[in-house]
């Protein structure tokens, strides 16, 4: 049986937003937080492939009974439109990974649903 095509909302949600800014502010100053910020909002959303996400990040897969992650498989199987993941550019050169600001446990049920699958993204450099 086919599988049901992944909705997407067109834009993240100012949700995402505010959780990638909670984030960033442990991780980085606050004037650097602001520009990350702005610069995903201004960024077009394009796609990667689920598992190309986490092996970037090198972030482990969470279990897929984890509440999150349950939540979000649920919404996909349901049809629910889900937010773009929002990112920040890695850096291989110095082994620094992506940064996942905000839309781990979302990669993580889209990898549960279909590791091949495109998961929408907005991605800034630092």
């Amino acid at each position: 049986m086919p599988k049901e095509k992944l909705v997407w909302k067109k834009t993240p949600e100012e949700e995402d937003f505010r959780g990638a800014l909670n984030f960033l502010s442990l991780v980085c100053p606050n004037g650097k937080c602001g520009k990350i910020l702005r610069a995903l909002r201004k960024a077009k959303t394009i796609e990667r492939a689920a598992k190309d996400l986490l092996r970037a990040s090198d972030l482990p897969l969470l279990p897929r009974d984890e509440p999150h992650v349950d939540h979000d498989l649920k919404k996909i199987y349901k049809g629910n439109p889900i937010a773009p993941v929002l990112l920040i550019r890695g850096d291989m050169r110095n082994g620094v990974p992506v940064v996942v600001a905000d839309g781990y446990h979302r990669i993580c049920a889209i990898y549960y649903y279909d590791e091949d699958a495109p998961v929408r993204c907005r991605i800034a450099s630092v």
